[in-house]
């Protein structure tokens, strides 16, 4: 908590300093501890058409609040609270928001306060892998916070899914759609999660559907572990994807968020395809909990057929056990002792029972 005060005092000072600072001055670069930039992109866009590059983010969001159709979209990649400070103060975010905006693990979200919108989206990727093991990673998921205002866009991301990247070149294709403003931004963000959503749903899929071929066979077939190991996936992964239709329910609501209204039919459509996914994943879950409980089922079956055996050939050994035993006792009057052919008689003896008692335990399928 401690830390966390200081970092506030920090970022307070540097806002305080670059308020000072005069028009020509470069904002301040956003370098982690270890010199690394956390600014993927910066970019000034005016009626959907990306400026020259060259300019500080200060400069562009100054450039797009005197604009009417600019605006400024910054990219970052985990940035820290002393990195996101000097953001946090341009665009005039309170400190609680500007946590949550650097927070790793958030839950999908949308918050509005004042002009600046809130919306926490998680990201996922399927991992390829050879084979399926007890410890093999499926699901990589990570999240995107954007901070929506009436000139900037701000994406803050976190872990190695959900580069950002494509989906800038895509749009900066499509002037029309980027001429809508910061909330253009949003869609194109959420469209490609969904997008990937679908993809990462149809390779669990193909995961889910193997095991089900597999989780029946006698040689080489699945373990429990691997079902588990699958299970967690899809767990990590339908956290991902469900707590999303909350917020997009309550974009599409005027006195929530305040869509341009040629964006609300796209946000519309968004749901719909969320609902596909989030369908298709409860689909896999039930049949993952099917193919696990049957092959608990079989376990528990294949068990009892050892102890069937065991006890089978434990019965057949206590035969011969028993008649070693009763003549191996230091009587002088046991039957055939003194017989020359007694040793050969019991022998023969325990042999016949050995034999009736296999056939007997191998027709009542024991054995």
């Amino acid at each position: 908590m401690q830390q966390v005060r200081v970092g506030r005092r920090v970022g307070r000072m540097i806002g305080r300093m670059m308020r000072h600072l005069q028009p020509g001055e470069p904002l301040p670069h956003l370098l982690a501890d270890d010199g690394r930039d956390s600014i993927v992109d910066c970019a000034l866009y005016v009626r959907g058409v990306r400026q020259p590059d060259g300019h500080t983010f200060r400069e562009a969001y100054a450039a797009a609040r005197r604009r009417r159709n600019g605006f400024v979209w910054l990219g970052l990649f985990e940035p820290t609270w002393a990195q996101f400070a000097a953001v946090a103060e341009e665009i005039g975010i309170d400190d609680h928001t500007a946590e949550k905006a650097v927070a790793r693990e958030r839950r999908p979200a949308v918050e509005r306060r004042g002009d600046v919108t809130m919306l926490v989206i998680r990201t996922a990727r399927y991992v390829e892998h050879a084979e399926l093991t007890a410890t093999s990673e499926v699901v990589d998921t990570g999240a995107v916070t954007l901070l929506i205002g009436p000139h900037f866009v701000v994406s803050v991301r976190h872990g190695g899914a959900g580069a950002l990247a494509d989906v800038r070149h895509q749009l900066e294709q499509r002037p029309a759609m980027l001429g809508h403003g910061p909330w253009a931004v949003a869609y194109a963000v959420c469209d490609r999660m969904i997008e990937v959503y679908h993809d990462v749903s149809t390779d669990v899929e193909q995961d889910v559907e193997q095991l089900e071929q597999t989780a029946f066979l006698r040689v080489g077939g699945c373990d429990v572990q691997q079902i588990y190991q699958l299970k967690r996936e899809l767990v990590e992964f339908k956290r991902a994807v469900v707590p999303l239709q909350a917020p997009l329910r309550r974009m599409n609501d005027p006195a929530v968020v305040e869509l341009p209204p040629q964006l609300r039919q796209y946000f519309a459509d968004l749901l719909g395809r969320l609902t596909q996914v989030v369908d298709r994943v409860a689909s896999d879950n039930e049949l993952l909990d099917s193919i696990l409980q049957a092959r608990l089922a079989q376990v528990g079956l294949d068990q009892n057929n050892d102890m069937r055996k065991i006890a089978s050939w434990a019965a057949i050994a206590a035969l011969q056990t028993a008649i070693a035993g009763i003549y191996g006792m230091n009587f002088e009057h046991i039957p055939g002792l003194r017989w020359d052919y007694g040793f050969y008689l019991i022998l023969l003896i325990m042999a016949v029972g050995s034999v009736v008692l296999y056939r007997l335990f191998r027709r009542s399928g024991w054995l």
